[in-house]
């Protein structure tokens, strides 16, 4: 273990070189200098935000990454496919999949074939609207979004399932940020975060709960440290001392290349897996106990009578919990949660973020809950400097929401859309990903059409998710690179190569941006400047266009055409529908976009009240016998998503090998196990005949620092340890992040689990 070193600094430039000199510097350099700039491409990594004063820098190491394996110089040519069956390309790890770089022209894998084999894009548009007409419900198709679409895409994307007659609107954020957007509108009105970037600049403390910003959100360590520089107070709370929390050495200062770094936390908080609400919860129990020594200094009461509802009935629920229970389930003393309450009350601006570690719970809704129930007792919302900031992984994940990619869109969207399109918008609420998955394992739905992502992989259960693809009478995907899900193919198969975000767009009626929607609601252009990689590439819209064409035929009066030759023209149709797009395309040209409503931000509450509602979650039970552990997934540094770049992690001293388990050492040696011993992990869901169990081998033990009784594996060479049934509750988030396990000796150390 490595936490004394810091993130970033010339380990970062060092990386971010080599990567880009794999893919090839002629297209590599010239995409990197224009990647997060006016006039450029977004990054397709993270959400985080640009300041308006812009370097010649602004990108991350691990974005760096993501833009090289886009420009790679490596194609996947017709060759390719005739030489390799897709029974031999399932045995290839994701990682070699990957490496063989960008799709060059539509294929398909016909019934019977062994071979995927080239096809014309009318034949393949063709293919794929014969069937979907010929399906006995437009219910029987499962339209999936990944969270690096567009905000075009995703709207084209929503409006051809429900023109062809389902709400089946699967999406990536249903697996990570579901619960915060729950939690979220049942307390505030709005399922998004309510700070911008200049909020930081003002926050006297900085909450980071269950993120890791050193690998998933790179870029957010300049803002902390920024934060830290000028005396802001910093915490993190997760059961893991995360590298990029300890110290950060920024790659492009000269301090950040010979010296130590900026020290960001000034406190880590080791809560156990799965104790975030319980420490919440004695936090706040003891905020209450200091009101009730100084009246009135504590608590924000005007905020609270003006503005909220059900405090009383929190108050009352708070003081019902038995101390011994908080710091039983959550691993922290009694004295440092009045500690964290003191210096909670001592902050007058106090902005809190989170990620996955939050919401990949059972009781991830509530675990979101919690946090807003802390920053509402000190008026922490709707001032500046103040409020949360869920932190988004993928770069328009919160913009395929806002685009309708639900599959249950408020009534005030689909009457919109009904009215401006002109046709009847189905009502029934569709498939989110784990009713999706459970619908495909079944035969409840033939056929799957991805845009973008790699479903299997990303998904919980791996064994039964792929089951259930292979049960499809057609499955789709537009991508740029081949990935594991492309290869799980059913009865027919058809792999759609699309333009990356580096790339020119160019329609008929001349070039074309995109854009995207940010982590703090702001909406601005991206549009790539590199030759596609090949001819053959087209655009994501152009894709939809063609395949909603193909399959509705005269049944639609939508002019599918006219809004891909221009897309000013499919920018006006949206500025009819979504709330916040007036004026679309002008404000859209101003170089930092706009922001888009965020009515909390003005103690504003779009709820039954028109107030912000302190809830009350329970203390959650987590049934962990003697002789078991609970275990989260984490990713490794190197690694964006499901796309693992190597089978390091140097941020946590982890190399050559993904498939381990970090232990405790005296876990370790209680239950007798020894560093590198070959272990077989079961995980236990349930109880008595109810308990389900799933198991994977060849897991090396390594001892960490981690809280006793815990355990930590990677994502996702762990994921089929969730069943697909164990979720949060109303967000349907898998629990990948509070998973009971038991270890035993490996039966077979050299096996693998499915191939991720």
């Amino acid at each position: 273990m490595s936490d004394d070193k810091a993130a970033g600094g010339i380990e970062a430039i060092v990386q971010t070189a080599r990567h880009a000199r794999r893919a090839g510097l002629a297209r590599a350099l010239p995409a990197l200098r224009i990647v997060n700039q006016v006039g450029g491409f977004d990054c397709p990594g993270c959400a985080w935000p640009e300041g308006s004063d812009r370097g010649a820098i602004e990108f991350c190491e691990n974005g760096a990454k993501a833009v090289s394996h886009e420009t790679t110089t490596k194609r996947i040519e017709r060759e390719f496919f005739l030489s390799s069956p897709v029974a031999a390309l399932r045995q290839q790890s994701h990682r070699w999949l990957e490496a063989q770089g960008r799709i060059g022209e539509p294929v398909i894998l016909r019934p019977g074939s062994a071979h995927f084999e080239p096809i014309s894009w009318g034949d393949a548009f063709g293919r794929i609207g014969e069937t979907l007409r010929g399906l006995a419900s437009p219910d029987r198709a499962v339209f999936y979004t990944s969270g690096r679409t567009s905000n075009e895409a995703a709207f084209l994307w929503q409006l051809f399932a429900r023109e062809f007659g389902t709400n089946n609107l699967p999406d990536c954020s249903n697996m990570c940020h579901e619960s915060s957007g729950t939690g979220l509108t049942e307390m505030i009105g709005i399922g998004k975060g309510t700070v911008g970037l200049d909020d930081f600049e003002l926050a006297d403390l900085i909450l980071v709960i269950g993120q890791n910003p050193g690998s998933n959100h790179p870029r957010m360590l300049t803002t902390l440290q920024e934060a830290a520089r000028r005396g802001c107070k910093i915490v993190s709370i997760n059961p893991l001392r995360e590298r990029g929390l300890v110290r950060f050495k920024h790659p492009q200062e000269f301090s950040g290349i010979i010296g130590n770094g900026t020290e960001l936390a000034n406190q880590f908080v080791r809560v156990k897996v799965g104790g975030d609400i319980a420490l919440l919860k004695g936090i706040m129990k003891q905020l209450l106990a200091l009101e009730e020594a100084r009246p009135g200094e504590i608590l924000d009461r005007e905020f609270i009578e003006a503005h909220c509802s059900g405090f009383d009935a929190f108050a009352n629920d708070l003081d019902e919990i038995d101390d011994a229970a908080l710091e039983h389930d959550s691993g922290i003393s009694r004295d440092e949660m009045r500690a964290l309450a003191e210096l909670y009350a001592r902050s007058n601006r106090v902005i809190a973020c989170w990620a996955m570690g939050l919401t990949q719970h059972r009781f991830g809704v509530e675990n979101v809950q919690e946090v807003m129930n802390l920053l509402l007792l000190r008026g922490n919302l709707g001032k500046p400097g103040a409020g949360p900031c869920p932190v988004r992984g993928h770069s328009n994940v919160q913009g395929d929401r806002t685009m309708g990619i639900w599959e249950r869109a408020p009534e005030r969207f689909l009457a919109a859309l009904e009215n401006e399109f002109g046709f009847p918008v189905p009502r029934k609420a569709g498939f989110n990903t784990i009713e999706a998955m459970h619908a495909l394992h079944r035969g409840e739905a033939d056929v799957f059409l991805g845009m973008g992502g790699n479903f299997a992989v990303a998904t919980p259960d791996t064994p039964y998710v792929e089951a259930g693809l292979n049960r499809c009478r057609l499955t789709v995907h537009v991508a740029t690179k081949l990935n594991r899900t492309h290869l799980l193919t059913g009865r027919e198969s058809l792999i759609l190569p699309c333009l990356g975000r580096t790339e020119r767009d160019v329609q008929r009626s001349g070039p074309q941006f995109v854009t995207v929607e940010n982590s703090m609601s702001c909406v601005h252009r991206s549009q790539g400047r590199l030759e596609p990689a090949s001819p053959q590439l087209r655009s994501e819209p152009s894709i939809i266009a063609g395949i909603a064409r193909a399959t509705l035929r005269e049944k639609t009066n939508t002019p599918w055409e006219n809004l891909v030759a221009n897309y000013d023209q499919l920018r006006d149709r949206i500025e009819a529908i979504v709330p916040g797009f007036e004026d679309f395309n002008e404000r859209v040209a101003n170089p930092g976009g706009f922001v888009l409503p965020r009515p909390p931000a003005e103690r504003r509450f779009e709820t039954f009240d028109g107030k912000a509602r302190f809830m009350r979650p329970r203390l959650p039970t987590i049934d962990v016998p003697e002789g078991r552990l609970l275990m989260m997934t984490v990713r490794s540094h190197d690694q964006y998503n499901t796309t693992i770049y190597s089978d390091d992690d140097r941020y946590r001293g982890i190399h050559g090998n993904r498939r381990v388990i970090l232990l405790h050492r005296e876990d370790m040696q209680q239950l007798g196990i020894v560093a590198d011993q070959p272990l077989r992990i079961t995980s236990h869901f349930g109880r008595g005949d109810a308990e389900q169990t799933r198991r994977v081998d060849g897991f090396r033990a390594r001892s960490y620092d981690v809280p006793r009784g815990c355990a930590v594996t990677y994502f996702p060479e762990a994921n089929a340890l969730v069943p697909a049934d164990q979720f949060a509750d109303k967000s349907f988030t898998p629990a990948y992040k509070s998973i009971v396990i038991s270890l035993a000796p490996s039966d077979n150390p050299g096996a693998e689990s499915p191939r991720a």
